[in-house]
């Protein structure tokens, strides 16, 4: 049972999602009691991380946007012109998750526009990226995973959620957390168009807005460390749930 709870809000994991153990992510990147866990132990596709640790090196802190939809999130064509419209306004560095097949779906002349200030791979080690201080801001479909890592990393979230619980991964983002915003569809086409992209890039990454919006983020990523940590909530909840095993057998 997790009780990774902040007190202020008055919103527990345990009342968010059901009876939980977490957050489960490799420990190098929480508690750090075992530094060499670093990944999950395995990959479907080919990572290139080496690449994109080099190109974040070059960049200031917290002045990147993390773009990724999930190892096999599929954007519609139009959705996917509105984030390349937006991600070309903006005029913030980014680093894009996409698949080869998609980049020639972009808007014509959006590749040599934007290449001082862009990185496209096709995957990456998306913790390690996440984890880095350049990192600024996360633009993710808001799936379970995702948004946990980006929650126990401290990162900043601006959700385009598009089936399932993603949508409401987004609402806690936005409405409970208070660490990012959710994109809004448009009421006529049904899809985030690129203004709103813009507005939430920039309330995460520029003006007051974004000083609150960090605090936040800290404050949960502290609340993780803590909870997972020796003697903390979900530290004493494992140890816990493997006595009850082993009193069973």
């Amino acid at each position: 049972m997790v009780d990774w709870t902040d007190d202020s809000i008055g919103v527990s994991w345990e009342a968010m999602r059901g009876t939980l153990i977490g957050p489960m992510i490799p420990s190098a990147y929480l508690d750090d009691r075992i530094s060499e866990d670093r990944d999950y132990g395995a990959s479907l596709l080919k990572q290139k991380s080496e690449e994109c640790m080099e190109w974040l090196e070059t960049k200031p802190v917290q002045s990147v946007v993390f773009i990724s939809f999930g190892s096999f999130g599929i954007l519609f064509e139009k959705q996917l012109t509105e984030i390349a419209i937006a991600l070309q306004e903006s005029n913030l560095n980014f680093l894009w998750v996409i698949r080869e097949a998609h980049i020639k779906k972009l808007p014509e002349g959006f590749v040599e526009s934007t290449k001082d200030r862009a990185l496209l791979v096709s995957w990456c080690n998306q913790l390690e990226v996440l984890a880095h201080e350049s990192i600024g801001c996360f633009l993710t479909h808001c799936g379970w995973n995702s948004t946990l890592e980006g929650l126990r990393l401290g990162v900043p979230m601006v959700g385009v959620p598009q089936w399932s619980d993603q949508m409401n991964d987004a609402k806690f983002v936005e409405d409970v957390w208070k660490v990012g915003y959710r994109a809004k569809e448009d009421a006529c086409e049904g899809i985030v168009k690129s203004e709103e992209v813009v507005r939430c890039l920039k309330g995460v990454m520029e003006g007051e807005s974004s000083v609150n919006i960090r605090e936040s983020s800290k404050k949960w990523k502290d609340l993780a460390v803590k909870a997972m940590s020796e003697g903390g909530s979900s530290d004493r909840s494992i140890n816990e749930f493997i006595e009850s095993l082993v009193k069973k057998h």
